[in-house]
């Protein structure tokens, strides 16, 4: 190919012979494969529905008003502004046709691909339980976040009112005791409480209660036993209710139900409890998906039975030894993502392509200010102010943009000294004002 060699200009980008390599989804992996084939000989379209990439391990700040959306979004053509071979494409794909290397998009349009790449990541996971997809508030995208921020400022300013003629007690139920159930629930008790104190809302602190739930026997699961025992006394300690071994039946507009029969009226109850890709795109790439739905792929990230089509992130059943496959996290969409592109210049190339190794560079969860927990590959657990530090360094890194660095940086250490009044701001659009 005798265009390998040129160097990328804006010239070649619109070179009809380039082979032409589509994405669909602008989440780490989707992001990190067009990073690695930035620049390359090859042509690029990213599609996705938002026009911006979002950092998601950081929503639930924004969610608790600790943070902005802009502070966790970046536009995905700023991203690429500098790769003359990348282009976006702000669309919805409604069919895949494998058969004639093509897709269909919303408004009918169609876009041949010499190579496509899944990377669609991946939804909550309600379990099939009635009023779960209804009314809990799963935290999975900007909406999701501004909603939750919403109901939560909504509901302190409402139940303010209604302690004028009784004592009002306000719950807010988060399901699930993973890193983002663990990381909300803190959040959501430092917001309830600086927002009573700094905001002057007539409310009784003991009257207003963050309660987390799970079936499992502890918190972080995934962790060392040292940091869930860790995990659950800090949030103890900052006010939140912890309950293992609670199994959740329904899910009402203004209330939960639990399987010994308990029904909690809740003020919002925040669905942390796992992903799936089932309902996605991913799932109907093949007539036999992997567990919830996530697309089996080859070694090399390939989906079986394709010689062009590929799957990464949260949408692939990437594996990682015979027997067993990696989690849903951000390091193995990363890292997937950047393995991915270099199989495709390999087998652009003609050369033979290698399998996908995850390293594991360790797993992190923070609990409030000043308190995480990280459990680096090598050595023990790291705790408290140093742990919070090292999270705290770690997510920096890996947020796109300087820009977005340093509004996060100024913000989280204005927060360690002081809490500011931060943005409290109950901005809605009719239907989420309700």
């Amino acid at each position: 190919m005798l265009y390998w060699d040129m160097a990328i200009s804006p010239k070649i980008e619109n070179r009809a012979d380039l082979p032409h390599v589509v994405i669909i989804g602008g989440g780490f992996a989707g992001i990190a494969t067009a990073r690695g084939l930035a620049k390359k000989p090859v042509r690029v379209t990213i599609i996705d529905k938002h026009n911006f990439h979002t950092f998601l391990p950081l929503l639930y700040q924004v969610a608790t008003a600790g943070l902005e959306p802009a502070d966790v979004a970046y536009p995905i053509r700023t991203i690429f502004g500098d790769a003359p071979n990348v282009r976006f494409r702000h669309a919805r794909v409604r069919l895949v046709d494998q058969r004639e290397n093509r897709l269909v998009l919303e408004d009918d349009s169609v876009l041949a691909y010499d190579h496509l790449v899944v990377a669609t990541g991946a939804i909550a996971s309600y379990f099939g339980i009635p009023g779960a997809s209804r009314y809990a508030l799963p935290l999975y995208s900007l909406a999701d976040a501004r909603a939750l921020r919403n109901r939560v400022l909504l509901a302190l300013e409402r139940a303010e009112v209604a302690s004028e003629h009784s004592s009002v007690a306000l719950h807010f139920v988060v399901v699930g005791g993973g890193p983002t159930g663990v990381e909300t629930a803190g959040a959501l008790s430092e917001l309830i409480g600086i927002a009573i104190k700094r905001d002057g809302l007539d409310l009784d602190p003991s009257q207003v209660r963050v309660k987390l739930v799970d079936l499992a026997p502890r918190l972080l699961t995934a962790f060392p036993e040292s940091a869930s025992t860790y995990a659950k006394k800090e949030l103890e300690r900052m006010g939140v209710d912890i309950e293992f071994g609670r199994s959740v039946v329904e899910v009402e507009e203004h209330a939960i139900r639990f399987s010994d029969g308990e029904r909690l009226e809740a003020a919002a109850v925040i669905w942390a409890a796992g992903v799936t890709a089932s309902g996605t795109l991913a799932q109907d790439l093949q007539a036999s998906p992997g567990p919830s739905g996530r697309v089996r792929v080859t070694p090399d990230l390939r989906v079986l039975e394709s010689a062009n089509v590929w799957a990464v992130g949260d949408a692939a059943l990437v594996p990682a030894d015979h027997e067993s496959f990696c989690p849903q996290l951000a390091p193995v969409a990363i890292q997937s993502g950047k393995h991915c592109a270099r199989q495709l210049l390999r087998v652009l190339k003609g050369e033979e392509t290698e399998p996908f190794r995850f390293k594991n560079k360790g797993i992190m969860a923070t609990i409030g200010r000043r308190a995480a927990v990280a459990k680096l590959p090598v050595g023990g657990v790291i705790k408290g102010t140093l742990g919070w530090v090292a999270w705290l360094a770690l997510h920096l890194w890996y947020l796109v943009g300087f820009r977005n660095r340093l509004r996060v940086m100024i913000n989280w250490t204005w927060r360690y000294f002081d809490w500011p009044s931060g943005p409290r701001l109950i901005v809605a659009d009719a239907e989420t004002a309700d």
